[in-house]
C-alpha cells in the first residue's frame, strides 16, 4: 500500500460546494470499476456498521442508481443517483436525491451534483470530487448530517478492499507456469466448506492454508473489523483431484457482500505468458459481459474478469513468479 495518499476535503461556503481529492493505490481502471460497478460500490460505498445495498443499478447516461444506506438496527436511508455526463474510464456525473425505497424523491431534503474525474498516476488513482448545491442551507444541511466523517470511512473502506482483494494471491505463487484453478466465494462459511472438501478429496491446503481476514493488518484509518469478521476467512487455496486448485473467500453481507447463485464461482486461469491471456480474454469474452478489462494491476498481475457469451464467469490472472 502506498504511503501518504492525498486526502483533500475542502467546503467551499462561498460557491456552495464540496471538495475532494482523494488518491488510491491502484490503476485506474480498478477504481474506476469500484466507483461504477453496483457489486463493488455495495462494499464500500457505506461507513461501517451501516452497508449499502443496491436495489438497482443502470450506469449509463440516463441511467440510475437507487441503493439504501442499511443500519444494524434495520434502518434504510434511500437514495437515487441519475447519471450524466460519463466519458467511460474517465470521469461522470450524478444527481443524488433522498428518496423511498420505489426512487420517490423526497424534495424536502438536499440534492447533491456530484462530476468526479478520474486521473491515472500510473501506480495510483487520483478521484477529483466535486460535489454542487442549490444553496447555503443545503450544504450546512448535508455537512450537519455527518457526510464529512461518512464519506471519509467509506473511502477508507475502499483502500482497504484495494489492498486485500487479491493480495495474497501473489504470495501464494510460487513460479509462473500455467495452471487452472476455481475461485469460490462464500458468505461466511469458507472454513467449514474447506474442512469439508479437504476431508472428501484428502487434500492439502497451498501456501499459507487458510488466512483469515485478521491475520491481514487493516490500513491506517480503516474502519474497525468485528472479532468475527476478523475469524473469517480472507485466501484458501486447497489442492484437490489431478492436482487442481480450489481457492475461495468469505463474503458475507457483514462486510457489505451480496452473494447469488451464479456470481459465487469463477474459473480462474493462470496463463504462463501476457501473449496467451490476451488471446485468452479476446476470444473467451467476445460476446460475453466485462466487468474488468485486461490490464495491469497494482498486485502484480495482469487481470481480467469477466462473463462469457454462455453465462461462465471467468478470471484471467497473469503474473511472474514471486522472487
Amino acid at each position: 500500500m502506498k504511503n501518504a495518499l492525498l486526502m483533500n476535503f475542502t467546503a467551499d461556503k462561498e460557491n456552495k460546494k464540496i471538495k475532494v481529492d482523494r488518491e488510491f493505490a491502484a490503476p485506474a481502471g480498478m477504481v474506476w470499476a469500484a466507483w461504477t460497478q453496483s457489486e463493488l460500490l455495495d462494499q464500500w460505498w457505506a461507513p461501517k456498521p451501516w452497508q449499502a445495498r443496491t436495489k438497482r443499478m443502470d450506469f449509463r447516461n440516463g441511467g440510475t442508481w437507487l441503493y439504501a444506506m442499511a443500519g444494524p438496527q434495520g434502518e434504510e436511508h434511500w437514495a437515487l443517483a441519475a447519471y450524466s455526463g460519463i466519458v467511460e474510464g474517465r470521469e461522470f456525473s450524478a444527481e443524488d436525491a433522498f428518496c423511498d425505497s420505489e426512487g420517490r424523491i423526497n424534495d424536502a431534503l438536499p440534492r447533491s451534483m456530484w462530476h468526479n474525474t478520474f486521473e491515472d498516476k500510473g501506480d495510483s488513482t487520483v478521484v477529483h470530487i466535486e460535489i454542487s448545491y442549490k444553496s447555503l442551507k443545503d450544504l450546512e444541511t448535508i455537512m450537519e448530517m455527518g457526510f464529512q466523517e461518512g464519506f471519509t470511512a467509506g473511502l477508507e473502506n475502499l483502500d482497504h478492499y484495494l489492498e486485500t482483494q487479491f493480495r495474497l494471491r501473489k504470495q501464494n505463487k510460487r513460479s509462473n507456469a500455467a495452471r487452472v484453478s476455481t475461485y469460490l466465494n462464500f458468505p461466511g462459511n469458507t472454513e467449514e466448506a474447506f474442512s469439508f472438501y479437504k476431508e472428501v478429496f484428502r487434500g492439502e491446503y497451498a501456501g499459507d492454508g487458510l488466512v483469515r481476514f485478521g491475520d491481514i493488518p487493516a490500513p491506517e484509518g480503516a474502519p474497525a473489523m468485528s472479532e468475527a469478521d476478523k475469524k473469517l476467512i480472507i485466501h484458501a487455496e486447497l489442492r484437490i483431484l489431478g492436482g487442481h486448485i480450489l481457492m475461495a473467500t468469505d463474503a458475507p453481507e457483514s462486510m457489505g457482500f451480496t452473494l447469488n447463485t451464479g456470481n459465487n464461482m469463477h474459473i480462474n486461469l493462470e496463463p504462463e505468458s501476457r501473449e496467451e491471456t490476451e488471446r485468452l480474454f479476446k476470444a473467451l469474452s467476445e460476446g460475453g459481459e466485462v466487468s474488468m478489462p485486461l490490464q495491469d494491476m497494482f498486485w502484480g498481475a495482469y487481470f481480467a474478469s469477466f462473463k462469457d457469451k454462455y453465462g461462465i464467469n471467468w478470471m484471467l490472472n497473469h503474473q511472474a513468479a514471486n522472487d
